[in-house]
């Protein structure tokens, strides 16, 4: 079974950083009335009549077993993955496939119990528990439809659909709210929860086997509780990386800012309009799907695009007017230098220097420093300048006025396809919903 933050596709330490864009009303309604309806089919599927009799110890075993494996996540990309499906396959198996999804829901429940009553989880996260209970209805179906009793290899085709459906019930509901609260595309959805899926598969069979013994004697479940704890182990070493990961993170991203500081006390303009480029570029890197690294690359770059502009004499980065040749030439100079300083940092900062200093690049070639042209600019230095571009459009310089939003995105569209790359340039009007 599957956990996943309603995020865009991004690795752990993305995920925690990244700011939670949430709509509280919808946060709260969508599980409520998902939870609701899933109470009432529960109950009804409960009504079908019984193909075999209930075990009250293989009931209890499953619930237990089940709420102890939830309690162990395993934190990765924009979410956790639950490593519960051995015991969901198993309980396939030790009770009627009618009881499933009640079972189920009982079990999440239970898992949550320990975080109910120490106060660490409100009401909102119980029904959410039960919201996220809908995967079980598929494997129910199936395995009602085909009667089966006992596990066998031969029925092998039957739990695959079992398994096909309980993922299809999972993410049309996970989806459902990921859409209505955060707006998320389908394939960005699918993005987000197949690495879950992927575990789920692998740890199936573990179940099935599992299930043999445990058809004649519930209590056998219990020799899942070993790996339920080797996983938990691997679990917390997992967190304790990402943990570190993190602050460091937060350190590189501390010392981006120092520097966009050193800049604004230089140069007001240019510090301000650093800030203010990072949000746009963030926004275009989501539209365009950048993975994590891409997007941290987009992120620095847009904070110390202009750096190197530290170094070049303050009489031209403030001249009120115009620059002459022999002064946009020296001006020119900012992305080797910023490209400089930030390899004799290192690290992360060491290695978006080569984007710094691409910035100022264009899609046919006439740019500088190095002429670049097309896919040969670096992704993140695309996005940076033409956001970069867009921002200095639409404020205020010493020169001139700030341009009208509308007149400023014709200039933009204008320069598709030469100035910048026309894919950049339609993910950034549509961020701006121009």
């Amino acid at each position: 079974m599957t956990a996943v933050s309603p995020t865009t596709s991004a690795a752990p330490v993305e995920a925690r950083l990244r700011p939670d864009k949430t709509v509280r009303l919808a946060q709260r309604a969508t599980p409520a009335v998902s939870a609701a309806v899933f109470l009432v089919v529960a109950v009804s599927v409960l009504a079908l009549p019984a193909h075999r009799s209930l075990s009250h110890v293989a009931l209890v075993v499953s619930v237990l077993c089940y709420a102890l494996a939830s309690r162990v996540q395993f934190e990765f990309g924009p979410g956790w993955a639950i490593p519960t499906e051995g015991v969901f396959v198993a309980m396939w198996f030790l009770l009627p496939p009618r009881m499933l999804p009640l079972a189920l829901c009982a079990a999440m429940v239970a898992g949550a119990f320990w975080d109910i009553a120490r106060g660490r989880m409100r009401f909102e996260r119980v029904v959410l528990q039960v919201a996220s209970s809908w995967p079980a209805m598929g494997p129910a179906l199936v395995l009602y439809a085909a009667a089966g009793h006992g596990p066998t290899w031969r029925q092998a085709p039957i739990y695959l659909a079992a398994l096909v459906a309980q993922f299809g019930f999972d993410f049309l509901g996970s989806f459902v709210y990921t859409r209505i609260v955060f707006r998320l595309s389908p394939t960005a959805h699918f993005r987000a929860v197949a690495p879950a899926y992927a575990v789920d598969t692998l740890l199936a069979p573990l179940g099935l086997l599992v299930a043999y013994p445990a058809y004649q004697h519930p209590l056998a479940l219990l020799l899942l509780l070993p790996v339920l704890v080797m996983f938990s182990t691997f679990a917390k070493e997992r967190r304790y990386r990402i943990d570190n990961a993190v602050e460091l993170s937060n350190a590189y991203r501390g010392t981006a800012m120092l520097l966009g500081d050193v800049i604004e006390a230089d140069d007001e303009y240019t510090g301000s309009h650093s800030r203010d480029v990072v949000d746009l570029v963030l926004a275009v890197a989501d539209e365009l799907g950048l993975d994590a690294a891409e997007r941290r690359q987009a992120e620095f770059a847009a904070l110390l695009h202009d750096v190197g502009k530290v170094k070049v004499p303050a009489e031209i980065i403030n001249k009120a007017g115009p620059l002459d040749d022999a002064e946009w030439e020296i001006m020119k100079t900012h992305t080797i230098l910023g490209e400089q300083m930030l390899e004799k940092i290192g690290g992360l900062l060491g290695d978006v220097g080569h984007v710094v200093r691409s910035c100022h690049e264009r899609w046919d070639g006439t740019g500088y420093p190095d002429a670049l042209a097309g896919d040969d600019i670096p992704l993140s230095a695309r996005i940076v300048c033409a956001c970069d571009a867009w921002s200095a459009m639409t404020t205020d310089r010493t020169y001139r006025k700030a341009l009208a939003h509308d007149v400023a995105a014709t200039e933009l569209r204008a320069c598709s396809g030469t100035h910048f790359d026309p894919q950049v340039v339609d993910a950034l009007v549509a961020v701006l919903e121009l």
